[in-house]
């Protein structure tokens, strides 16, 4: 169904039971798969995908050029996965040579009223971004993280599998799995505790990752504390998924506990 006020252009793919309302935008080479809804006054440019199911409210701009001064017209895409909601006022970049030239964006997420995600994000499943809050360019959020409203994350910044950020955070380092990070400039708080039982994890190993943190996070150094943590950790998934994070990229900073 498609609204007559809508402008989709005829080269665009749109699926099955797809839902377009009042003055929309849909350009050439937009694909919307089955049961996408546009509620109204959206706009989707670009090589752009949008997954099954996935409903984009009003005033929302998806696929328009990069805010990157280094961009010069170069092909990008982006491709937003299924079952999302795409609140009011959201604004979504294609990628940029500079990187992967496509943004991508996974399944079950929640980006809330004027949230943007710049070029060359990387957005894993059941994410959650609240309102007000910016990515920059090259940002990686892993699956099932909260980002509190009027945030801030500062481009190339990684936020591992399960953190949590808190309101009004300004995300300037590296977020490790399962961590809770607030501040001006964020530190870390501890561990997200909640969410790891709401996830079912055994609380053996909840209670292994807490010692782990403690003695990564021992001193400023904790890539030396890496090398000496105890062999009993070694069988714990959750500690072994954050110290592969910390290793992953060793020039990236990483948020650590005020000491």
């Amino acid at each position: 169904m498609i609204h007559k006020s809508s402008v989709v252009d005829s080269k665009a793919k749109i699926s099955n039971n797809v839902k377009i309302g009042p003055f929309c935008y849909v350009g050439p080479n937009v694909f919307l798969d089955d049961n996408v809804e546009l509620v109204s006054n959206v706009h989707i440019e670009g090589n752009t995908k949008v997954g099954k199911g996935t409903r984009i409210f009003p005033f929302a701009a998806i696929g328009t050029q990069p805010q990157d001064l280094k961009f010069k017209g170069e092909k990008n895409s982006i491709e937003i996965g299924e079952n999302n909601l795409i609140r009011e006022y959201v604004t979504i970049n294609p990628g940029t040579a500079g990187d992967k030239l496509k943004t991508t964006i996974g399944n079950n997420c929640l980006l809330m009223i004027s949230s943007h995600v710049a070029h060359d994000c990387v957005i894993g499943n059941n994410v959650i971004i609240a309102n007000n809050v910016p990515l920059g360019g090259h940002v990686t959020i892993e699956d099932s993280v909260v980002i509190g409203g009027n945030s801030a994350v500062q481009q190339f910044t990684r936020i591992g599998r399960l953190a949590m950020i808190g309101g009004m955070t300004g995300v300037l380092k590296d977020v490790i799995p399962f961590g809770l990070s607030i501040g001006n400039r964020n530190y870390l708080e501890g561990l997200n505790l909640i969410g790891l039982r709401r996830k079912k994890y055994e609380n053996q190993k909840i209670m292994g990752l807490s010692k782990a943190y403690k003695e990564i996070f021992a001193s400023k150094n904790f890539h030396e504390n890496l090398s000496k943590i105890n062999g009993e950790h070694k069988g714990n998934e959750l500690v072994n998924e954050v110290i592969t994070f910390i290793e992953k990229d060793k020039k990236r900073p990483i948020c650590s506990p005020k000491i």
